[in-house]
């Protein structure tokens, strides 16, 4: 490298300069970076719009547009507005000076402005600091009336009641009757330390009617279980078997998608469904739909774990399960965990013995599930009376 260099002829140093920058633009990795674009449009500021400084031509060209209504917009007022409405309109405009009109809204630059813009005329409750009842309010003898009070304010309203009573009346009775005695200021606005409630946001509240479709088979299973679409979203579904199966006829063989789908709400409710068609989203949705149709509650010892240990038997498939102390954790097999999932157990174990069939397992872990007893049913059974020894040596703190 260092005789090719030698063998060239010698040049200017703004030559070498710049071929020594294309040599760098050579091997540079990234491309190079584009001008800015232009905007398409053309910013506007305040200042062009006259809301910075509140001069004297932009409030007497705002004065002149405020003309009051001609005849004919007054004919057009009349066909909207009866004449006491058209009377208080004019009367509202007439009080309101156009100086006013023409500076409201401007952006302040005086000393004492705000470095933000905020809408004082409304008051923020998280924000801004609440406007709470005086300390005068606070009434520590306040008591609510009693029934015979009570009575006796309605006694007296009837006895002062107009030969035609109207409803209006009873409303007004209504309003004005106090239900406690002490300082009416104590229960008409109350004192408060409570910090004031957050605002309900329109945006946070989901309506699914207009922003779903609810599918037909949804509605049914609504009407046919009592729940609403919330819940019914709010289920743990998991897919647990999936496979094809053929049934031959003399036509052929006619192929099917088979789907078992266990559903639960994580709180004690757990039930399976099956499904079969030509397509498997259909009997995906089948089984899901045929889980939470057949959902049953299940007993669970301090909402964590089963009563006791029980087996399960469904053909050639035995399940045992086994209750765990706390911290356990559930250790089982991939399909009864899923279960466990659903249903809300959080400590158990299981074994399963001989035939091991999917669909077998399934069947038998819920069948071992609703076949537990609880300790009262026992205790009924044997003629005994049950008590929480818990609550005895260890004062209920277990």
């Amino acid at each position: 490298m260092a005789s090719l260099l030698a063998s060239l002829p010698v040049q200017s140093n703004s030559v070498t300069r710049y071929s020594t920058q294309c040599l760098r633009r050579t091997f540079r990795t990234s491309t190079r970076r584009q001008a800015r674009a232009s905007p398409k449009h053309k910013s506007i500021k305040a200042s062009d719009l006259g809301l910075i400084k509140q001069n004297e031509a932009r409030t007497q060209v705002s004065a002149k547009d405020l003309r009051p209504y001609s005849e004919k917009e007054k004919a057009a007022l009349r066909k909207r507005y009866t004449p006491e409405q058209l009377a208080a309109i004019e009367a509202g405009e007439a009080a309101v000076d156009p100086t006013d009109l023409a500076e409201q809204g401007a952006v302040r630059e005086d000393p004492m402005k705000l470095n933000y813009l905020d809408d004082f005329s409304s008051i923020h409750p998280v924000v801004d600091k609440p406007i709470r009842a005086p300390e005068e309010s606070y009434d520590p003898n306040l008591r609510f009336k009693t029934e015979d009070e009570l009575a006796e304010d309605l006694t007296n309203w009837v006895k002062d009641m107009p030969d035609e009573p109207e409803r209006l009346d009873w409303m007004k009775f209504m309003d004005n009757t106090r239900l406690t005695v002490g300082k009416p200021e104590a229960e008409l606005n109350p004192r408060s330390y409570l910090a004031p409630e957050l605002p309900k946001l329109d945006i946070l509240k989901r309506n699914t009617t207009e922003s779903e479709e609810i599918d037909p088979s949804t509605r049914r299973l609504m009407r046919q279980t009592g729940f609403d679409y919330r819940e019914i979203r709010r289920f743990r579904v998991k897919n647990l078997i999936q496979h094809r199966v053929v049934n031959q006829t003399r036509l052929g063989k006619i192929s099917s998608h088979y789907h078992l789908t266990v559903a639960g709400n994580g709180k004690g409710l757990i039930g399976i469904g099956e499904g079969k068609s030509a397509e498997p989203e259909e009997a995906r949705t089948q089984a899901k739909n045929a889980a939470i149709r057949n959902m049953q509650p299940i007993p669970m010892y301090e909402g964590r774990t089963i009563f006791g240990d029980v087996k399960g038997k469904v053909s050639a498939t035995e399940v045992e399960l086994m209750t765990r102390p706390p911290g356990f954790g559930v250790r089982c097999q991939s399909l009864i965990f899923e279960m466990c999932r659903c249903a809300g157990i959080q400590d158990m174990a299981a074994r399963v013995t001989r035939s091991r069939n999917h669909m077998n397992t399934v069947k038998a872990t819920l069948k071992a599930l609703l076949s537990q007893r609880l300790p009262e049913e026992i205790a009924r059974a044997r003629g005994r009376k049950l008590v929480d020894v818990r609550k005895v040596y260890y004062g209920g703190n277990v």
